[in-house]
């Protein structure tokens, strides 16, 4: 099951400016066991790996806390500032879904359905800026910072799951249930995605 959409937060406080085309990208390995009272119903259960870029502008995320103490975004408009900026995350998940398939005996052929809920663990955590601008727009200095920490955030997460769809492609969206950032050291954001699915089952 391969996924691919947009990503943003629920939750973002207005301080928070984001831009362009955050997204997601997913790919999952499911094993699809129907039931013997009725075949159109089926449960899956598989591993899988889930990636997303949110980007930013004109702000500075203190995701390694070299600053503070908790996870602060920073509006750096009117000083030094990254013409392009982005934090990144990777998670290994498990999904488990409860799907309904129209003609089993046709999968390419049926209207399907699906609801359930994805566990992870995070593996990675990221922001990068590209081309230093001052508060006129102008470049300063063309070089790249990355930064990686996972200290800020929590390292389980938990999410609600949804897909509706014909044959192999089917659109789908996912909420997630616990706080992107640990309690107390960050604002309450919840991440969710929406977008295109593409599976044989």
């Amino acid at each position: 099951m391969i996924q691919f959409g947009y990503t943003g937060f629920a939750n973002k406080p207005e301080n928070i400016n984001m831009k362009g085309f955050s997204r997601t990208f997913n790919v999952y390995f499911l094993f699809d066991f129907p039931f013997k009272t009725n075949p159109k119903l089926s449960a899956a259960i598989g591993p899988g790996i889930s990636t997303s870029s949110y980007f930013f502008d004109k702000m500075n995320i203190d995701i390694a806390g070299l600053r503070n103490n908790q996870l602060v975004f920073t509006d750096v408009s009117d000083t030094l500032h990254f013409k392009k900026y982005k934090m990144m995350t990777s998670y290994l998940e498990a999904p488990v879904e409860l799907r309904y398939t129209s003609h089993p005996e046709e999968p390419g052929k049926s209207f399907k359905a699906a609801i359930g809920v994805k566990v992870g663990t995070l593996v990675g955590a990221s922001t990068k800026g590209k081309n230093l601008q001052n508060s006129n727009e102008n470049t300063v200095n063309t070089y790249i910072l990355k930064e990686k920490s996972k200290r800020f955030f929590n390292g389980t997460r938990i999410s609600a799951t949804a897909r509706v769809g014909f044959g192999a492609f089917s659109l789908f969206g996912s909420y997630q249930l616990n706080s992107f950032v640990k309690d107390g050291l960050g604002p309450d954001l919840k991440p969710f995605m929406i977008g295109l699915t593409i599976s044989g089952l």
